[in-house]
């Protein structure tokens, strides 16, 4: 059937596409230019790109005109497939206007809504249908727009259908949340995954109903082959490790509330965080470097990308989900690290956190120096704390070098206005939890030292002895990177794996939520299978 109507399709798109020839013989007619420039009058980008070519047409003759036209009808009958509002039906109004067309104005108008159309679909295709400006704070991502008239003009220099193949992300991550996208499509189409499993804990030797609830959701997840068993087994158990690992959770094969929320999800909320994903990656549609740092903020995990691959990957804790603490979205250029960093207390702790503790002990948090605006420190048992509040409070605070800092040993430094960085800390025992959303914003490292390592290893023949020698002085000191490294901080609950894979990951911020309902107010549907 699909077939069918593909071919009814090409033959349809086939007689319309050599309309315009005869029509337009005469396309230079002074009455055809008349009526584009005042169809294209009310689009400034629009009305500067006829006036640069004398008002000929660009879509609506033939030869070069009718590859465009063919390219531009395509593209909009797989506006869906990435994940944007369905255009199909705008596809077949500008067809029936295509073949309805019988005046030099119908022409010009139609050469005219043709751009138009074309730019919506082209910037939607390249950096996404949202601005993410004021969807929520934390969002500070810069989206590299291009100029709407260069769209134009390069499609008129470029091969049609290379062109609009170009438009979206070229990237792995991209490829394959597409795919991502159309197995969920046929796991909708087929009732989606069963039941869902009662959420009490499941262990390895457990029998029940409960446990061949699990059992039958997860071979249709494809996480288990085809079973009768109706105990915890060692199939089930592995079973469980793997999905455990595909959603970042704990790899023991006990099945308790955490896993079983995840297993749970219906491929409807899945889908969504895809469709939210293509449109992360179409915001950050730009050359991210050979070399550079992405941040996973759900995902938890810092690591260093070479020509696409990753070539070192640690976990991360991330700012707590408190509104004024969570991790901002950004990207910025790693430029140094210092070694035996003190911590310069920002502000907002000193004020909200540790003045009230100085105003009930003034002898309180003495491992944190008070210092004077010249940078001095200040004898705190002649300060009377109690007259301050937070906007008088005249001091600063800071953590010189040490062991318990709370910077750690190293941090390392990509100066932006949020005072955002990544850095080492003292308190290693956060790492061992799932959700590890505590810190104050920056980003804390399991393993900073071969984080290092790794980002002086291309500037040097010892990149273990030169940090190692910084570190014995016990002094703050700065190492220059002679490579500038790109920063990502980015926030993707559907991930790809190093193969290739789909994972998930919580939606610790709750920002997918606010996402996708931007999205669906511009439009963008789904199927509405649960299960």
């Amino acid at each position: 059937m699909r077939k069918v109507v593909k071919q009814v399709w090409a033959g349809v798109l086939g007689l319309v596409m050599v309309w315009a020839a005869p029509a337009m013989a005469d396309d230079h007619s002074f009455a055809f230019r008349q009526a584009v420039a005042e169809a294209a009058a009310a689009d400034r980008d629009i009305a500067a790109f006829y006036k640069a070519r004398d008002y000929n047409s660009f879509w609506t003759g033939g030869g070069a005109d009718q590859a465009r036209r063919r390219a531009l009808m395509q593209a909009l009958g797989r506006a869906a497939h990435h994940g944007l509002a369905d255009r199909t039906a705008l596809r077949a109004d500008l067809l029936a206007q295509m073949s309805g067309a019988k005046t030099t104005r119908d022409l010009g108008q139609l050469e005219a809504k043709l751009s138009a159309v074309f730019l919506d679909l082209a910037i939607d295709l390249q950096t996404g249908i949202l601005r993410p400006d004021g969807l929520y704070d934390a969002m500070q991502r810069r989206v590299p727009l291009r100029q709407r008239a260069s769209y134009l003009e390069n499609l008129g220099r470029s091969a049609p259908a290379g062109f609009f193949r170009a438009l979206p992300p070229q990237t792995a991550n991209y490829r394959a949340l597409l795919n991502a996208k159309q197995q969920m499509h046929a796991v909708l189409a087929q009732g989606g995954w069963g039941a869902p499993v009662p959420e009490q804990t499941l262990r390895p030797g457990d029998r029940g109903p409960d446990v061949v609830a699990l059992r039958n959701r997860l071979m249709r997840m494809g996480y288990l082959r085809r079973s009768t068993a109706a105990d915890y087994n060692a199939a089930l158990t592995q079973a469980v490790r793997l999905f455990q690992e595909r959603h970042g959770l704990e790899q023991d094969g006990v099945a308790g509330p955490g896993t079983l929320r995840e297993v749970n999800q219906n491929p409807q909320s899945r889908l969504q965080a895809i469709h939210v994903a293509l449109e992360r990656e179409r915001w950050n549609n730009r050359d991210l470097g050979p070399r550079h740092i992405e941040v996973n903020l759900a995902d938890f995990s810092a690591k260093i990308i070479d020509d696409g691959k990753v070539t070192f990957e640690t976990r991360s804790v991330v700012g707590a989900r408190n509104p004024d603490r969570q991790s901002p979205e950004f990207s910025d250029v790693m430029e140094f690290m210092i070694v035996n960093p003190s911590w310069y207390v920002p502000r907002s702790i000193v004020t909200k956190e540790y003045l009230p503790e100085l105003q009930e002990d003034p002898g309180a948090i003495d491992h944190i120096e008070l210092t004077d605006e010249n940078g001095q420190q200040v004898d705190r048992t002649a300060i009377d704390f109690s007259q301050f509040d937070e906007n008088s409070f005249p001091f600063s605070m800071r953590q010189p070098p040490s062991q318990t800092n709370a910077l750690g040993l190293v941090k390392f430094m990509f100066p932006n206005p949020h005072n955002i960085y990544l850095h080492d800390t003292p308190a290693k025992r956060l790492f061992a939890r799932e959700v590890r959303a505590f810190s104050h914003g920056c980003i804390r490292l399991a393993d900073p030292f071969d984080f290092a390592y790794a980002l002086l290893a291309r500037q040097s023949r010892d990149p273990k002895g030169d940090f190692a020698r910084a570190l014995a002085t016990g002094k703050e000191t700065r190492i220059d990177l002679q490579q500038k490294v790109p920063v990502h901080l980015i926030y993707r609950t559907a991930i790809t794996t190093n193969k290739g894979e789909i994972a998930f990951r919580r939606d610790v911020y709750g920002r997918d939520a606010l996402i996708w309902e931007a999205l669906r107010n511009a439009g963008v549907e789904m199927p509405g299978v649960q299960g």
